[in-house]
C-alpha cells in the first residue's frame, strides 16, 4: 500500500562493492582470506587466554573481550558480503537489515570502549606499577567489562529503535555492502533530524572522547617511560605505542570521517573504502598488534602446544 510516496519496505537491496565484474573473484578471494585470518587470529587469542592460567590478568581479560568483539564485528558484515559477491540475489529483509545494523553497532562500540579500558590498564601498569594490583582489582575489571557491554547494547538499541520509527520511500537500494545507519537514513522519507542529532551527540561521546582519552593515556605513558628507560627500552616502547596508535587512528579516523564529519564531497566509493578499513582491516590487524606480537601470548602458545604433544 502506497501513500504519499511512502511504502512499507519488506526488504532492501545491498549494492555491495563498487568493483568491476571481472574483479569480483579476486576481491572475493581477498576478503575471504582476510576474514579467515581475522577469525583464526582472534580465536587463537581467546582459546589461549581461557586455557593458560598465566594469562588470567586484567590486560588479557580485556584482550579476550576485544578479540571476541572483533570476531563478531567482522562476522556481522563479511559473510553476507561474501555471499552477495557469489549470488545474483543481494536482498536482505527489513528485519534482517535492522538486526545487522544493531549487532554491527554493538560490536563496533564495544571495541571503542574496550580500547579506552585497555589504554587505561596500560597507563596504570606503567605509571603506577606498585599500585597496579590494588587499582585494577578483579572486581573493577569485571565491572568495566560488564558496563562496556551494557552501555553498547543500550546505545545500539537506542539508534535501532530511532531508525525503526522512520518511514521509507519506494527506493530500497542501499548503496553499501551492509546495512549501515548512514546509508539507511538516506532512504528515509520521514524527518531524520533526531536521528542525525543523536548520531552526532552520542557519536562524539562514544568516539571522539574515547580517542582523546587513548591519546592522553599514551602521552602519559611515554612521558613516564622517558624518565627511566634506556635507549633500547625507549625504542621498544615507541615501536609498541606507535603500532597501537596507528591501528587506533585507523579505526577512529575512518569512523569519525564517515559518521561525525560527513562531507557533501564524500563519494559513496570513499565511504565504502573507509568502512572497509574499520570493518575488515582493523579487526584483522588487532590480534597481531595487541597480542600475537606479545611475548606472554607466544609463551602461552608454546605451553599449550607442548601440553597437547605430551597428552598425545
Amino acid at each position: 500500500m502506497i501513500m504519499n510516496n511512502q511504502t512499507a519496505i519488506s526488504q532492501f537491496i545491498l549494492l555491495g562493492l563498487p568493483i568491476l565484474p571481472e574483479q569480483q573473484q579476486m576481491f572475493y578471494a581477498l576478503f575471504l582470506a582476510m576474514y579467515l585470518t581475522t577469525v583464526l587470529g582472534n580465536l587463537i587469542i581467546i582459546i589461549l587466554i581461557c586455557m593458560d592460567t598465566n594469562l588470567h590478568t586484567p590486560m588479557y581479560l580485556f584482550l579476550s573481550n576485544m578479540s571476541f568483539s572483533d570476531l563478531c564485528f567482522s562476522s556481522v558484515t563479511i559473510p553476507k558480503l561474501l555471499q552477495n559477491m557469489q549470488s545474483q540475489d543481494t536482498s536482505i529483509t527489513y528485519a534482517g537489515c535492522l538486526t545487522q545494523m544493531y549487532f554491527f553497532m554493538v560490536f563496533a562500540n564495544t571495541e571503542n570502549v574496550l580500547l579506552v579500558v585497555m589504554a587505561y590498564d596500560r597507563y596504570v601498569a606503567i605509571c603506577f606499577p606498585l599500585h597496579y594490583t590494588s587499582i585494577m582489582s578483579p572486581k573493577l575489571c569485571v565491572s568495566l567489562v560488564v558496563l562496556t557491554w551494557v552501555f553498547t547494547i543500550l546505545y545500539s538499541m537506542l539508534h535501532t529503535l530511532l531508525l525503526a520509527r522512520l518511514s521509507f520511500c519506494e527506493d530500497n537500494i542501499v548503496t553499501h555492502f551492509f546495512c549501515d545507519i548512514s546509508a539507511l537514513l538516506k532512504l528515509a522519507c520521514s524527518d531524520i533530524y533526531i536521528n542525525e542529532l543523536m548520531i552526532f551527540i552520542l557519536g562524539t561521546l562514544d568516539t571522539v572522547v574515547p580517542f582523546l582519552l587513548i591519546v592522553v593515556s599514551y602521552v602519559q605513558i611515554v612521558c613516564s617511560i622517558l624518565k627511566f628507560s634506556t635507549k633500547h627500552g625507549l625504542a621498544k616502547v615507541f615501536s609498541t605505542c606507535g603500532s597501537h596508535l596507528s591501528v587506533v587512528s585507523l579505526f577512529y579516523g575512518t569512523i569519525i570521517g564517515v559518521y561525525l564529519c560527513p562531507s557533501a564531497n564524500n563519494s559513496t566509493v570513499k565511504e565504502i573504502v573507509m568502512a572497509l578499513m574499520y570493518t575488515v582491516v582493523t579487526p584483522m590487524l588487532n590480534p597481531f598488534i595487541y597480542s600475537l606480537r606479545n611475548r606472554d601470548i607466544k609463551e602461552a602458545l608454546i605451553r599449550v602446544l607442548c601440553k597437547k604433544q605430551i597428552s598425545l
